[in-house]
Protein backbone atom coordinates (compact mmCIF):
# COMPACT_ATOMS: atom_id res chain seq x y z
CA UNK A 1 0.00 0.00 0.00
CA UNK A 2 1.60 3.24 -0.93
CA UNK A 3 1.56 6.21 0.87
CA UNK A 4 -0.49 8.14 -0.57
CA UNK A 5 -3.14 5.33 -0.03
CA UNK A 6 -2.44 5.58 3.86
CA UNK A 7 -3.34 9.13 3.55
CA UNK A 8 -6.07 8.68 1.80
CA UNK A 9 -7.36 5.84 3.85
CA UNK A 10 -7.73 3.97 1.07
CA UNK A 11 -8.03 -0.24 1.64
CA UNK A 12 -7.04 -2.77 -0.57
CA UNK A 13 -8.55 -3.52 -4.39
CA UNK A 14 -12.20 -4.84 -3.26
CA UNK A 15 -12.01 -1.48 -0.80
CA UNK A 16 -14.67 1.62 -1.63
CA UNK A 17 -12.45 4.27 -2.41
CA UNK A 18 -12.71 7.44 -0.69
CA UNK A 19 -14.75 10.41 -1.80
CA UNK A 20 -13.34 13.57 -3.37
CA UNK A 21 -14.55 15.78 0.00
CA UNK A 22 -12.69 12.82 2.16
CA UNK A 23 -9.64 12.30 0.30
CA UNK A 24 -9.46 16.56 0.23
CA UNK A 25 -10.00 16.73 3.58
CA UNK A 26 -7.32 13.93 4.25
CA UNK A 27 -4.93 16.16 2.17
CA UNK A 28 -5.80 19.31 4.28
CA UNK A 29 -5.04 17.65 7.60
CA UNK A 30 -1.50 16.23 5.92
CA UNK A 31 -0.34 19.76 4.95
CA UNK A 32 -1.36 21.26 8.27
CA UNK A 33 0.83 18.14 9.76
CA UNK A 34 3.29 19.06 7.53
CA UNK A 35 3.03 22.75 7.87
CA UNK A 36 3.69 22.16 12.06
CA UNK A 37 6.42 20.26 11.20
CA UNK A 38 8.03 22.35 9.26
CA UNK A 39 7.82 25.46 12.08
CA UNK A 40 9.56 22.38 14.57
CA UNK A 41 12.25 22.02 11.77
CA UNK A 42 12.91 25.70 11.39
CA UNK A 43 13.46 26.20 15.26
CA UNK A 44 15.85 23.38 15.36
CA UNK A 45 18.11 24.68 12.38
CA UNK A 46 17.78 27.92 14.45
CA UNK A 47 18.97 26.22 17.85
CA UNK A 48 21.66 24.33 16.66
CA UNK A 49 23.10 27.55 14.29
CA UNK A 50 22.90 29.04 17.66
CA UNK A 51 24.72 26.00 19.37
CA UNK A 52 27.79 26.43 16.82
CA UNK A 53 28.06 29.65 16.68
CA UNK A 54 28.10 29.80 20.59
CA UNK A 55 30.70 26.60 20.72
CA UNK A 56 32.68 27.33 17.34
CA UNK A 57 36.01 28.66 19.65
CA UNK A 58 35.14 26.85 22.68
CA UNK A 59 34.11 23.65 22.25
CA UNK A 60 35.03 22.63 18.69
CA UNK A 61 33.45 18.96 18.18
CA UNK A 62 30.06 20.36 19.98
CA UNK A 63 30.23 22.95 17.30
CA UNK A 64 30.26 19.99 14.76
CA UNK A 65 27.66 18.12 16.12
CA UNK A 66 25.13 21.39 16.09
CA UNK A 67 26.20 21.24 12.41
CA UNK A 68 25.74 18.02 11.28
CA UNK A 69 22.07 17.98 12.95
CA UNK A 70 21.25 21.47 11.52
CA UNK A 71 22.18 19.89 8.25
CA UNK A 72 20.05 17.00 8.66
CA UNK A 73 16.89 19.39 9.78
CA UNK A 74 17.35 21.09 6.63
CA UNK A 75 17.59 17.97 4.00
CA UNK A 76 14.03 16.89 6.50
CA UNK A 77 12.46 20.59 5.71
CA UNK A 78 13.41 20.55 1.76
CA UNK A 79 11.80 16.89 1.65
CA UNK A 80 8.55 18.48 3.47
CA UNK A 81 8.79 21.71 1.09
CA UNK A 82 8.61 18.68 -1.43
CA UNK A 83 5.91 17.14 -0.18
CA UNK A 84 3.92 19.88 0.45
CA UNK A 85 4.18 20.91 -3.14
CA UNK A 86 2.97 17.62 -4.01
CA UNK A 87 0.16 17.43 -1.94
CA UNK A 88 -1.15 21.13 -3.11
CA UNK A 89 -0.85 20.26 -6.33
CA UNK A 90 -3.05 16.77 -5.54
CA UNK A 91 -5.46 18.57 -3.28
CA UNK A 92 -5.95 21.36 -5.99
CA UNK A 93 -6.87 18.96 -8.91
CA UNK A 94 -9.05 17.10 -6.37
CA UNK A 95 -10.78 20.08 -5.66
CA UNK A 96 -11.37 20.91 -9.86
CA UNK A 97 -12.32 17.05 -10.12
CA UNK A 98 -14.81 17.57 -7.65
CA UNK A 99 -15.94 20.79 -8.94
CA UNK A 100 -16.42 19.12 -12.39
CA UNK A 101 -18.16 16.13 -11.41
CA UNK A 102 -20.95 18.53 -8.80
CA UNK A 103 -21.19 20.54 -12.08
CA UNK A 104 -21.28 17.39 -14.42
CA UNK A 105 -23.93 15.81 -11.97
CA UNK A 106 -26.11 19.03 -12.29
CA UNK A 107 -26.30 19.18 -15.47
CA UNK A 108 -26.85 15.64 -15.63
CA UNK A 109 -30.17 16.12 -13.41
CA UNK A 110 -30.97 19.30 -15.86
CA UNK A 111 -30.92 16.83 -18.83
CA UNK A 112 -33.50 14.69 -17.36
CA UNK A 113 -35.19 17.21 -16.02
CA UNK A 114 -35.41 18.64 -19.52
CA UNK A 115 -36.21 15.17 -20.65
CA UNK A 116 -38.77 14.72 -18.51
CA UNK A 117 -40.54 18.28 -19.21
CA UNK A 118 -40.44 16.91 -23.16
CA UNK A 119 -41.75 13.13 -22.74
CA UNK A 120 -45.05 14.19 -22.95
CA UNK A 121 -44.37 16.58 -25.77
CA UNK A 122 -45.24 15.24 -29.14
CA UNK A 123 -43.74 17.53 -32.10
CA UNK A 124 -46.75 16.96 -34.75
CA UNK A 125 -48.87 17.84 -31.89
CA UNK A 126 -46.66 20.86 -31.61
CA UNK A 127 -46.97 22.23 -35.07
CA UNK A 128 -50.47 21.70 -35.29
CA UNK A 129 -50.86 23.54 -32.21
CA UNK A 130 -48.66 26.12 -33.26
CA UNK A 131 -50.85 25.95 -36.93
CA UNK A 132 -54.13 26.39 -35.02
CA UNK A 133 -52.46 29.53 -33.22
CA UNK A 134 -51.91 30.87 -35.89
CA UNK A 135 -55.28 30.76 -37.57
CA UNK A 136 -56.70 31.76 -34.44
CA UNK A 137 -54.77 34.72 -34.70
CA UNK A 138 -55.22 35.57 -38.26
CA UNK A 139 -59.58 35.05 -37.51
CA UNK A 140 -58.95 37.55 -33.87
CA UNK A 141 -57.83 39.92 -36.98
CA UNK A 142 -60.44 39.74 -39.37
CA UNK A 143 -62.66 40.00 -36.51
CA UNK A 144 -60.44 43.60 -35.19
CA UNK A 145 -60.66 44.81 -38.91
CA UNK A 146 -64.52 43.97 -39.15
CA UNK A 147 -65.23 45.76 -35.78
CA UNK A 148 -63.10 48.78 -36.97
CA UNK A 149 -65.12 49.23 -40.40
CA UNK A 150 -67.46 52.26 -40.72
CA UNK A 151 -70.92 50.30 -40.10
CA UNK A 152 -73.63 51.74 -42.95
CA UNK A 153 -76.38 49.38 -41.18
CA UNK A 154 -77.07 47.63 -44.81
CA UNK A 155 -77.29 50.53 -47.01
CA UNK A 156 -75.04 50.77 -49.65
CA UNK A 157 -75.00 53.63 -52.25
CA UNK A 158 -73.50 54.48 -55.47
CA UNK A 159 -70.67 56.89 -54.74
CA UNK A 160 -70.57 58.19 -58.51
CA UNK A 161 -74.54 59.21 -58.05
CA UNK A 162 -73.51 61.05 -54.69
CA UNK A 163 -70.36 62.80 -56.35
CA UNK A 164 -72.87 63.80 -59.06
CA UNK A 165 -75.34 64.93 -56.34
CA UNK A 166 -72.49 66.86 -55.02
CA UNK A 167 -71.88 68.95 -57.85
CA UNK A 168 -75.41 69.63 -58.23
CA UNK A 169 -75.67 71.10 -55.01
CA UNK A 170 -72.20 72.77 -55.50
CA UNK A 171 -73.74 74.43 -58.91
CA UNK A 172 -77.02 75.34 -57.32
CA UNK A 173 -75.25 77.15 -54.44
CA UNK A 174 -73.26 79.42 -57.59
CA UNK A 175 -75.90 80.33 -59.09
CA UNK A 176 -77.84 81.13 -56.20
CA UNK A 177 -74.39 83.45 -55.37
CA UNK A 178 -74.85 84.75 -59.10
CA UNK A 179 -78.21 85.91 -58.53
CA UNK A 180 -77.41 87.99 -55.06
CA UNK A 181 -74.39 89.76 -57.14
CA UNK A 182 -76.33 90.65 -60.18
CA UNK A 183 -79.90 91.53 -57.90
CA UNK A 184 -79.71 95.69 -58.18
CA UNK A 185 -79.43 95.59 -61.84
CA UNK A 186 -82.91 93.47 -62.30
CA UNK A 187 -84.24 96.00 -59.84
CA UNK A 188 -86.54 98.88 -61.63
CA UNK A 189 -85.76 102.36 -62.08
CA UNK A 190 -88.46 105.20 -61.05
CA UNK A 191 -90.18 107.08 -63.68
CA UNK A 192 -89.47 110.53 -64.86
CA UNK A 193 -91.77 113.03 -63.73
CA UNK A 194 -93.70 114.33 -66.64
CA UNK A 195 -93.92 117.86 -65.12
CA UNK A 196 -91.46 120.74 -64.70
CA UNK A 197 -89.56 121.09 -61.44
CA UNK A 198 -90.29 124.52 -59.94
CA UNK A 199 -87.23 126.70 -60.72
CA UNK A 200 -84.98 128.12 -58.05
CA UNK A 201 -85.55 131.44 -56.55
CA UNK A 202 -82.57 133.70 -56.79
CA UNK A 203 -80.52 135.20 -54.65
CA UNK A 204 -81.23 138.53 -52.57
CA UNK A 205 -78.55 140.58 -53.63
CA UNK A 206 -79.63 143.73 -51.43
CA UNK A 207 -79.59 141.05 -47.83
CA UNK A 208 -77.25 142.88 -45.75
Amino acid sequence: MSWISKILGGGGKGGKGPSPQEAIQKLRETEEMLTKKQEFLEKKIDQELQIAKKNGTKNKRAALQALKRKKRYEKQLAQIDGTLSTIEFQREALENANTNTEVLKNMGFAAKAMKSAHENMDIDKVDDLMQDITEQQELAQEISDAISKPVGFGEEFDEDELLAELDELEQEELDRNLLEIGGPENVPLPNVPSTSLPSRPEANNNKG
